[in-house]
Formats: C-alpha cells, structure tokens, sequence
C-alpha cells in the first residue's frame, strides 16, 4: 500500500512578520522555528508519513502554515481564497504539488473566502468555521466540490479564535476535542471532549492510537494517555506565537493512499 503523504512548506524569512489577530505579538526566533520545523517534520517520517516539501513562498511570511492553503478531500482538492488578503500568494506552488500526487484541482473564487484551518474532517462530515476568515460563500462553494463526493456539511461560529481548528480538532474514534473557553458551540459535535489546555485542543493522527501534539499542553497528553492513545510531542513554541498548532504546518492526504 502506498504511504501515506504529507505536504509541508519551510518557514521563510519573514516568518516573524506573520498575521497575529487574537493575541499578543510576541518576538519570534526564526533560527528556533526552523529547527522547530524540522523536528516536527522528522516526527512525521518517522510514523510512516512521506513528506512532499512544498516549493519555499519566501515573500509571504504565513507560508509555513500550508494548511491554510488548501482542503483535500477523496481525490479533490480545493485551493482556498484566505480571507487575509496578504496570505493569498500563498497558494503558488501548491496547486502544482496537488496535482502530482493525483489530485482534480479546483478553486474558492471571489467573493468566497476560505481558508483550510478552518475545515475539520471527521469521516465523511466536514465541519466548516464561519468567522474571519472563511464566510458564506467560500462555504457555499466548498459544499459544492465536495457534497457530490458524499461529504456532509456543517457549519460552525468561530469567534474566539482564529480557525476552526484553533478550537477542535478529533480523535481516531471521531470525538472532537477542545479547550471550552476556545469553542462557540460544543452541542454542534455528537461527541465532544473537554481538555484542561487550549493546545491540547490540536491533534494531527499520525495512525493507530498515535497523536501528534505540542509540548505545550502536557496534562492535555496525559488524558490522552489514561484514554489509551500515545502522544508524540513536539515543541513548536515559536509557531504558537503566531497562533499556529501541529495541524497547520501540513496538510495530510490519507484519503488518497490508505
């Protein structure tokens, strides 16, 4: 069976000058996030991911946050419009790595605004943040590429944070997890799990009962311990500065080769 595939981009240059919106700048070591990136992407390699390094966007200091960029769902994927204007060169170069690894490429176009941080996928349903950076009609537009496919569509407020998956992200089982002071509405998702830290509330599932965390939320891995998962922990430190999580810095496409 093919392994499975990530596509990653290196932090740029001008990293330090990224987007901050519901926090407090802090001073960015851009020398640390490398370093920081690097770890997180051997982590990746080393639980059986290939990484597909995503050509450099050095004028564009969100860059390593490739998620953003596009939704990948089956074999489509859909290249976000980012509601941050500034952030929207960055999706040069991702349309041609998609389309190597096999995908139908399609695009949000204006007046749709999306960006992927905010499209949690659980199964065949697809949650969908509606806040600052994604609204009505990039949705209505991602409900079109990918309702015929047999997704479900659903929608969720996000004003607390700056994504959809600043505030949830779900276990292999399907339960959403999240910090309750981060999410608008937990009744929204059939299973939901509190945990006591807002980085907790990001997981990356690397296969089997493996999650990729931050070093930042260690009661949050103990829980998960005690529920019979094991957490692999990166220290991403100067990246949560810039309000970014393990989730943002890849965009896994299991659904095409598992």
């Amino acid at each position: 069976m093919p392994s499975k595939k990530a596509l990653v981009r290196r932090p740029g240059p001008r990293l330090a000058e990224g987007l901050v919106t519901h926090i407090e700048r802090e001073k960015v070591d851009v020398d640390l996030a490398l370093e920081q990136w690097e770890a997180y992407v051997e982590a990746l390699r080393t639980h059986g991911w290939e990484t597909v390094e995503v050509d450099p966007a050095e004028d564009c200091p969100d860059s390593v946050f490739v998620e953003d960029t596009v939704v990948v769902y089956k074999n489509v994927a859909l290249i976000a419009r980012s509601g941050a204007e500034s952030r929207r060169e960055e999706t040069v170069g991702v349309e041609e790595a998609v389309a190597r690894l096999g995908c139908s490429v399609n695009w949000i176009w204006e007046p749709g605004t999306l960006d992927g941080g905010d499209v949690l996928k659980v199964g065949d349903t697809i949650y969908v943040g509606r806040g600052g950076r994604t609204n009505a009609a990039g949705v209505q537009q991602l409900r079109a590429a990918f309702e015929p496919l047999g997704a479900q569509v659903v929608v969720v407020p996000v004003s607390k944070v700056l994504h959809l998956k600043s505030a949830v992200t779900a276990l292999p089982d399907g339960t959403v997890v999240g910090h309750i002071p981060k999410v608008d509405r937990p009744s929204l998702f059939p299973r939901f799990l509190s945990v006591p830290e807002g980085a907790g509330s990001h997981v990356v599932l690397l296969g089997g009962p493996k999650l990729l965390m931050a070093a930042s939320a260690p009661k949050t891995a103990e829980l998960y311990t005690d529920l019979g998962f094991e957490p692999v922990v990166v220290d991403i430190s100067e990246f949560e500065k810039l309000e970014g999580c393990v989730t943002c810095l890849s965009v896994r496409l299991r659904e095409l080769y598992v």
